[in-house]
């Protein structure tokens, strides 16, 4: 079969492959107070080096557990890195997002009916970081703005989660 082959992986993803442990802060907000937990994440190639697969886990202290899974592949005419993802939050998954890298680090914002998640994922030295930030359409903080999609008065965003992870 004649097809892409791995030289067309984007090399920024080849740094997140390998398997991840370490902590997990959680802001405060409706799924309850700011929290530290456990986590661990693995980022594998698949499908000859054209995809990489993400798998993110952690352990609520009331036992619930919080995961995530995500695909990401390199868009051979765009040259961008593409990112599906769905996780154990019920929130549908969406289409796969564009992402970015600027200065080492990748970026996604993924649109939902319950508004924005930001990511930001890099590898400094030897620790990866993810951040992830949501921002909640519908409402400005006031709750005046039905429309803020559309008018660009949505909240701003605010933090959910900071990983730091270390190579096992």
């Amino acid at each position: 079969m004649n097809g892409p082959t791995a030289e067309h992986a984007h090399p920024g993803l080849s740094r997140l492959v390998g398997h991840w442990r370490g902590r997990t802060s959680v802001a405060t907000g409706p799924w309850g107070p700011e929290h530290s937990v456990d986590a661990e994440v693995t980022y594998h190639q698949v499908a000859g080096g054209l995809g990489v697969v993400q798998s993110y886990r952690h352990v609520e202290p009331d036992g619930s557990h919080f995961e995530g899974h995500g695909i990401f592949t390199v868009d051979p005419v765009r040259k961008d890195v593409l990112w599906y993802y769905v996780d154990s939050t019920g929130v549908p998954p969406g289409s796969a997002a564009r992402c970015t890298w600027r200065d080492g680090v990748l970026r996604v914002e993924r649109p939902s009916d319950a508004g924005w998640t930001r990511h930001s994922v890099h590898v400094e030295g030897d620790i990866l970081i993810h951040v992830t930030e949501l921002r909640v359409m519908g409402k400005d903080d006031a709750g005046a703005a039905p429309d803020a999609g559309a008018n660009g008065k949505a909240s701003p965003y605010r933090p959910f989660m900071r990983s730091e992870f270390h190579r096992v």
